[in-house]
């Protein structure tokens, strides 16, 4: 069968168009993300290998090379358990010095930060002078996040309140409370404390976005953050471990978080035995869900 010439010429065009736009935008993201680089070539560093994917700076002695394996090790239990199955492999890397910290992390704060790629890569980076499993589970339940639902809907259709809440009930740093509706309770306590009694309340449809969530100083920020587990806590309270896993399957097969976010919450309420003290972040709509 003979191939239309014009046919081919729009293929050929479309295929130079794609190759220009890949050279243009890889470069770009790199600019913008300059830490994404480093950690893309952290085999080429002097950071020692520590196992297949933990890369170790050369300042940490082998005795404490060990002890954060194990804490590592710890954290991947915790992720596992959460989220009835590990899935992401990211590669962790462990900074001493505040220099290696920023070079990978683009930042002199913090004990640990994430970082993901359009192309599937993931990265957890680690300050080794605040380790442990609250810091490390933290951060690899953004990029567990990363990995189910991939970059773009991730970044582009989770609420960022959703990602770091989420992220909260793995670390137990601010609650620590083993029973879902204790944790609830918890939150509301903390939550009423940076409120001031529910004064001075923080709009979930405020920290949507990655911006929006990290745009104050300290307290607010510290409040984006109980807000987002109060929200988060109540939502887990009675969709559990499995609604969370319903929510990322239904979004990859096209559905927005928004709706599978109400309608797992909605068929949990109607189910569930015992009803929690009502959420104070929840609009006169109890059941609309803003982003």
């Amino acid at each position: 069968m003979k191939t239309n010439p014009l046919f081919k010429s729009r293929v050929a065009a479309l295929g130079k168009f794609l190759l220009i736009g890949l050279v243009l935008v890889i470069p770009g993201y790199f600019f913008l993300y300059p830490q994404v680089l480093q950690c893309q070539l952290i085999t080429l560093s002097n950071f020692e290998k520590v196992s297949d994917y933990i890369y170790s700076s050369p300042e940490l002695q082998n005795s404490q090379r060990k002890n954060i394996v194990g804490v590592i090790k710890k954290a991947e239990m915790r992720i596992d358990s959460f989220w009835l199955g590990k899935q992401a492999k990211p590669k962790i890397i462990v900074c001493e010095t505040p220099q290696e910290y920023q070079k990978y992390c683009q930042s002199t704060e913090g004990a640990g930060c994430s970082l993901g790629t359009p192309w599937g890569q993931s990265y957890v980076i680690l300050n080794a002078q605040g380790l442990n499993v609250d810091v490390i589970s933290h951060e690899m339940s953004h990029v567990e996040l990363l990995d189910r639902l991939g970059w773009w809907k991730t970044t582009m259709h989770i609420p960022q309140w959703f990602n770091e809440g989420t992220a909260l009930m793995l670390d137990k740093r601010f609650v620590n409370n083993p029973d879902s509706l204790g944790r609830y309770f918890d939150y509301m306590d903390e939550w009423l404390y940076q409120t001031g009694g529910g004064q001075n309340i923080l709009e979930l449809k405020n920290i949507a976005s990655v911006k929006g969530f990290f745009s104050g100083g300290p307290k607010e920020v510290m409040l984006a953050y109980m807000t987002s587990g109060l929200e988060v806590s109540y939502w887990l309270a009675y969709c559990g471990q499995a609604g969370l896993v319903k929510l990322v399957a239904d979004m990859k097969n096209g559905e927005s978080f928004e709706e599978s976010y109400r309608n797992l919450e909605n068929k949990a309420k109607k189910n569930a035995i015992l009803k929690l003290p009502d959420n104070p972040l929840r609009l006169p709509d109890s059941y609309k869900i803003d982003e």
